[in-house]
């Protein structure tokens, strides 16, 4: 056996009461002047932080959103510029995070992460920013946060439905990993890993919100999802995403949920390795089944149509989507998509 795993420079604060650790987070760092980022949801939230930085906390921007759109990540550069921040703390979920990547895309700035949801961008060097209706991406270890903070507390507030689709989120970086063309055993360890802890967790979370085990253990999960999206190339599943997302302006979660069952019955025939890892992990011999009835069953969205897109936005999702394509096991055709995207839009994996 021959692969090639190259671990990113990580840093993990992992357990209940975390967030208390964030002023030795920034010492050990070296900041003295950090720039909290929210979205203004989590504006609370992140004042608390701020109040726990102590002198070492130079202000607020609460203006995150998804995909980051390009002018707000400049007006994000603007506030650091004008606070002297020397490095940034981003508090919440994937919005939060990724302004505080697109700071340190151009900046250099050190980024802190403390997640409050499953989406796992923290784990990542993948940066995203929307402008006139597309999303680009892209992979630079400089958008890395320094330390990542872990609190599952902070997770005990996130509604039923957002940590859903949250968790599914996760998963399917997890199932990409797992037929990527980089992958590796070690990855793969982790990815079988971390959807058995989700797809466990996810269901006593939607019983009891405040259940603080499961919320440990989904956010463990999640770690080990991010993680496997940090270390592998994406592939079909996150390029529809990405083009929902940016163009349409779908919530990103919700269309990880939606398309993580029809985009899997596509791919897994074309990766057996992948698709025995998670029937392991799932408990089932029925993949893309499973993923299907478990999102209903927690009540998730399980259509394209329940995030109101039509049939006729295919042509351009269809366009984007091979453009520039991304990796994956089976070639994409024009019609393999609509026939994924007719299914997903019905909420059906039958033909």
């Amino acid at each position: 056996m021959t692969f090639t795993y190259e671990a990113l420079p990580m840093r993990v604060v992992f357990g209940t009461g975390s967030l208390r650790q964030l002023p030795q987070e920034a010492s050990r760092l070296g900041l003295r002047r950090i720039l909290v980022l929210s979205t203004p949801g989590r504006r609370a939230l992140a004042e608390r932080a701020g109040v726990l930085l102590g002198e070492a906390y130079a202000g607020l921007f609460a203006e995150a959103r998804t995909h980051v759109p390009a002018d707000l990540a400049e007006a994000a550069r603007a506030a650091a510029r004008a606070t002297g921040a020397d490095g940034c703390l981003a508090i919440g979920g994937g919005s939060s995070i990724g302004l505080g990547k697109a700071i340190a895309l151009t900046t250099g700035l050190p980024v802190i992460g403390v997640p409050t949801t499953y989406a796992g961008s923290e784990m990542t060097p993948v940066w995203g920013l929307t402008d006139n209706g597309r999303k680009r991406t892209g992979r630079d270890r400089a958008v890395l946060p320094r330390s990542v903070v872990y609190d599952p507390e902070l997770t005990l507030r996130l509604p039923v439905d957002t940590s859903v689709t949250s968790g599914f989120n996760a998963v399917a970086h997890a199932v990409e990993a797992l037929y990527a063309p980089d992958a590796s055993p070690i990855v793969s360890l982790m990815a079988e890993e971390g959807v058995r802890s989700l797809a466990a967790a996810l269901p006593v979370v939607a019983a009891d919100a405040g259940d603080l085990r499961a919320r440990t253990d989904a956010l463990r999960g999640a770690w080990l999802c991010g993680a496997c999206l940090g270390a592998t190339t994406m592939s079909l599943h996150h390029k529809l995403c990405h083009v929902l997302g940016g163009t349409f302006g779908l919530p990103h979660a919700a269309v990880h949920t939606v398309l993580l069952p029809y985009v899997a019955a596509f791919n897994l025939p074309a990766a057996p390795a992948a698709e025995q890892a998670l029937r392991r992990a799932l408990a089932t011999d029925d993949v893309p089944g499973h993923l299907a009835r478990a999102a209903t069953e927690l009540g998730a969205p399980r259509s394209l149509a329940e995030l109101d897109l039509t049939e006729g936005d295919f042509d351009e999702i269809i366009a984007q989507a091979q453009a520039r394509p991304y990796a994956n096991p089976r070639p994409v055709t024009a019609e393999a998509l609509r026939s994924l995207l007719t299914k997903a839009l019905k909420g059906t994996l039958a033909p």
